[in-house]
C-alpha cells in the first residue's frame, strides 16, 4: 500500500472543513496529553513508536478501514517509520510532513468578513499554536495586527492581494508567542505600533499605541484607543474597526477570559482584567464581532473556520463575564491558573528585543499548547 506525505495546510483543511481522519499519534504519552492537532471529527490512537518497533501487528485492529488514517510524530522521521510498518501491512496511511513541529508553524487565512466602501479583513489561523493574527485592508493599503513571526505569509499575502502594509499592531507584549510585527514593519517601511506601557523595557523603536490614536486605511477608520484594556497585561488595548469588529487582543476570547499573570503581577493585574470585561467592554455595542488574538478549543471554531463571535452572546455565554462577586473573580484568575507558557520569560524578552534567538530556538521556544487563557 502506498504512503503519502501530507502537509500541514492538507490537515488544516480536513480541521476546518469539518472532515473525519483518524490520526495515529506516536509520541509519548505526556506530550499527546499536552497538546495534540484537535478536529471536531478526528479520532486518536496514542501509542509511543518505541513500542512498535517490532511490528504493528498488535494495532491493526485498532486502524480503521474506512477513515483516512495519518500518522504523527513530534519531528516526522518516527512517523515515516510507523506508516512505512503501516503500509507493509496492507493499510493505506499518510504522515505529516515534519511533525507537531510544522504543525505549530502552520498558518491558514481566513476571510471574516468585508469593511466599508470595499474592504476585507482576514484571519491568520494558527491552528496548532491557536495564535490569531489579522490583515485588514482597503484601497490598497493593509494594516496587520497581533502577527506571529513567520513574517514571509503576512508579506506573501499582502503581495497577492495588491496592498501596502501601512500600519502594524501589536495589541500587547505578547508572551506565549514571538511577534513578528516589528519586522513586518521593518521590511515593508510600516509604522509598528506598540502600547507604550507594555513597552518599558524594549531596546527598538516604536510608535505608542495609546488611548484615542485613530489609524486611516484606505476607505476604513481603525479607532484604536477607544479601548486601553488592561488586565491581561497593564498596556493591553482593543480595536475597534468600522465599528462592526472589536479585537480583544488576549483580554477576551470566545470561549474564556486572559489571564493577568504572565507578567508575575496577577495580584496587581486582576482588578484592570475585571474593569475592562465588566465596564469598559459593557459600553459598547453589543453587534460589535469579538476577534480575539488566540483561541484555546477546536469547539471555539465557526463552520467556516473563522474564530469569531457577537460581543452580545459572549456577554451571555462566556463563563469568565458572568461571576458577579469579585473575590470569586479574583479567586478564579489567581488561584487556579494553568501552567505557564513554554518559556515565556524568553518569549517576553525576545519580544522586547533583549535577546535575539535563531529560529530553532524560535520554534523550541514556541512548541506547545496556548496558555493565555483562564477558563
Amino acid at each position: 500500500m502506498t504512503v503519502t506525505a501530507w502537509t500541514a495546510a492538507q490537515v488544516a483543511r480536513k480541521v476546518i472543513e469539518n472532515k473525519a481522519l483518524f490520526i495515529l499519534d506516536v509520541r509519548n504519552e505526556d506530550a499527546f496529553k499536552d497538546w495534540k492537532i484537535d478536529g471536531h471529527k478526528f479520532e486518536y490512537l496514542n501509542i509511543p513508536y518505541f513500542e512498535l518497533l517490532d511490528g504493528v501487528e498488535e494495532i491493526l485492529p485498532q486502524i480503521p478501514a474506512d477513515k483516512e488514517v495519518l500518522v504523527v510524530c513530534a519531528k516526522e522521521g518516527s512517523s515515516i517509520m510507523v506508516a512505512e510498518m503501516l503500509s507493509d501491512a496492507g493499510v493505506d496511511v499518510g504522515y505529516l510532513e515534519g511533525g507537531m513541529k510544522s504543525w505549530s508553524m502552520y498558518l491558514e487565512p481566513v476571510k471574516v468578513g468585508n469593511l466599508n466602501n470595499g474592504g476585507e479583513l482576514y484571519q491568520f489561523v494558527r491552528l496548532g499554536k491557536g495564535c490569531l493574527s489579522y490583515m485588514a485592508i482597503s484601497e490598497g493599503e493593509a494594516a496587520i495586527i497581533d502577527a506571529v513571526r513567520f513574517t514571509e505569509v503576512f508579506t506573501k499575502f499582502a503581495e497577492e492581494k495588491g496592498v501596502e502594509i501601512k500600519y502594524v499592531f501589536d495589541t500587547h507584549l505578547h508572551a506565549d508567542h514571538i511577534s513578528g510585527g516589528r519586522h513586518i514593519a521593518a521590511a515593508s517601511g510600516a509604522t509598528y505600533y506598540l502600547p507604550p506601557k507594555d513597552a518599558e523595557e524594549v531596546v527598538f523603536d516604536y510608535a505608542p499605541l495609546e488611548d484615542g490614536l485613530k489609524i486611516q486605511l484606505g476607505a476604513s477608520e481603525i479607532e484604536v484607543g477607544a479601548l486601553y484594556s488592561p488586565g491581561h497585561t497593564i498596556g493591553s488595548t482593543s480595536f475597534v474597526i468600522d465599528d462592526k469588529y472589536l479585537l480583544t487582543g488576549d483580554i477576551l476570547f470566545i470561549d474564556s477570559i486572559g489571564r493577568p499573570d504572565l507578567a508575575g503581577l496577577a495580584e496587581d493585574w486582576v482588578g484592570d482584567l475585571r474593569e475592562t470585561l465588566y465596564k469598559r467592554y459593557r459600553t459598547l455595542a453589543e453587534d460589535l464581532i469579538v476577534l480575539p488574538a488566540h483561541f484555546m478549543i477546536i469547539d471555539e471554531l465557526n463552520e467556516d473556520g473563522t474564530v469569531a463571535k457577537r460581543l452580545g452572546d459572549l456577554f451571555a455565554q462566556n463563563h469568565g463575564l458572568n461571576v458577579e462577586d469579585e473575590e470569586q473573580f479574583r479567586s478564579m484568575v489567581t488561584d487556579n491558573l494553568p501552567p505557564q507558557p513554554n518559556a515565556y520569560q524568553e518569549i517576553r524578552h525576545a519580544n522586547m528585543g533583549k535577546i535575539t534567538p535563531d529560529n530553532d530556538e524560535q520554534t523550541e521556544m514556541e512548541i506547545g499548547p496556548n496558555r493565555c487563557a483562564v477558563r
